[in-house]
């Protein structure tokens, strides 16, 4: 596993904001300095072009060649003329320089000056010493700018990234034990408002499964408490009172039942515990109807004055046998305390699940949600006496969901409850089928 990084924030932040700058300026002088070279260049080349228009204007107005030349130079521009016969008209550079700028052109004009050749050279030194100026004036700024800007960033992020700190406080205060403390982020749709309101979603769902797991053993202790006080009270009884036949007889079944509830109860929380630590759900072939007539004929045999009746198709999923028959066992029997032993239950088969309905007194609408929690019961649909754990329906619709379907309660067609388990990924689905029992 490979470990986070944890290198300061703050410190990540600016460093990325001042390499970002430092590359910025870079390119911004590198530009601003490619642009100024370009733009002087052409100021020089429009100097030298003036000059020499200046100089065949003065040839044709017939001045001589020393006077042309004193007009036509000026300051950083100087120049000679070749005339036709050899001689010059000031002193030619004799040697080059790269950084000089030369024009030549042929003059126009009376005969002792037509056909001179014009030579103006100009130097760009002040051209060169204004760049590198600039370039000293760019570093010297960009620089400044740098260390402004980290100084800036020292304080900025620090303050941009103070929510950070309120999540780590906050964090730091529910590990030593505060609660209900939130953020409570004013806007929810900046990146800090959507971390911060992940974070408060976060804080609700831990405290709140703190909560229930407190109350879920709370309860649990205290179903437990209740049998095994019967199994104490009915082994002491027997120990100390020394009872006649009968008496002995009546504790043994009562040892025996007490035994049996904190035995279920038991079971029933050790389920619970697996699906909570994600149990394994087998992928085989698993035939619906066959699941439901077997179930049938085991509610028949529990309650024999009800009528259990299978409907449906011969549908086949993909599930765990094991798994589903215990879903389906503890809807049924529900259903059968439900209805006291008295009434009709039928067993619906579906292609992707089934649905069991009952005639009993049925769960109320603000209710049908509530009955799934763990530990509890409703007073006209479940009885502790009947051997209820609170637990059945919670195991069940925890193996419903771990196959990717799920279960809900909703109101039977002519009264009552009716449990449907929908959403199992179906095999096949054939020829419907009805069978009383």
């Amino acid at each position: 596993m490979s470990s986070l990084r944890t290198t300061s924030l703050y410190r990540r932040v600016t460093v990325t904001a001042l390499v970002v700058l430092l590359a910025v300026l870079v390119i911004l002088g590198i530009v601003v300095d490619a642009v100024f070279r370009a733009q002087a260049g052409q100021d020089v080349n429009r100097v030298l072009a003036g000059r020499v228009q200046l100089a065949q204007q003065l040839a044709r107005q017939n001045v001589s060649p020393p006077n042309l030349l004193r007009r036509v130079e000026t300051t950083g521009v100087h120049g000679w003329i070749a005339l036709p016969d050899g001689t010059f008209a000031g002193e030619p550079d004799q040697i080059p320089d790269t950084r000089l700028k030369q024009v030549k052109a042929t003059l126009t004009g009376p005969a002792r000056i037509n056909g001179a050749k014009l030579t103006l050279i100009a130097d760009d030194s002040v051209v060169a010493g204004a760049e590198q100026r600039l370039r000293n004036l760019l570093l010297v700024t960009g620089l400044a700018a740098v260390v402004v800007t980290a100084l800036a960033l020292l304080v900025g992020v620090r303050l941009a990234l103070s929510p950070l700190d309120a999540m780590t406080r906050l964090a730091r205060s529910i590990v030593s034990g505060g609660r209900g403390g939130r953020l409570a982020p004013t806007r929810t749709n900046t990146e800090l408002g959507r971390t911060a309101v992940a974070f408060d979603a976060a804080l609700d769902a831990l405290e709140g499964s703190e909560e229930r797991t407190r109350r879920f053993v709370a309860d649990a202790a205290h179903e437990l408490r209740t049998p095994i006080a019967g199994v104490q009270a009915a082994a002491e009884a027997l120990l100390q009172q020394q009872p006649d036949a009968e008496d002995a007889e009546r504790l043994q079944v009562l040892l025996a039942r007490e035994a049996r509830r904190a035995g279920k109860l038991v079971s029933d929380l050790l389920e619970l515990a697996r699906l909570d630590a994600g149990t394994e759900i087998a992928r085989d072939p698993v035939p619906l109807l066959p699941l439901a007539r077997a179930e049938a004929d085991r509610g028949a045999l529990v309650a024999p004055a009800v009528t259990v009746e299978v409907t449906g198709v011969d549908a086949t999923v993909l599930g765990d046998a094991d798994r589903l028959t215990q879903v389906l066992s503890n809807v049924v029997d529900n259903a059968l305390r439900a209805m006291g032993g008295h009434g009709a239950l039928t067993v619906s088969v579906a292609p992707d699940g089934f649905t069991v309905s009952d005639t009993g007194p049925g769960v109320p609408e603000q209710d049908r949600e509530r009955i799934f929690d763990r530990l509890v019961r409703l007073d006209d649909a479940r009885d502790q006496r009947a051997g209820g754990s609170g637990l059945g329906l919670a195991i069940a619709r925890g193996f419903a969901r771990a196959h990717g379907g799920d279960l809900r309660c909703v109101e039977a067609p002519g009264g009552g409850a009716a449990f449907v388990l929908s959403g199992l990924t179906p095999v096949q689905a054939s020829s419907p089928s009805s069978r009383p029992v």
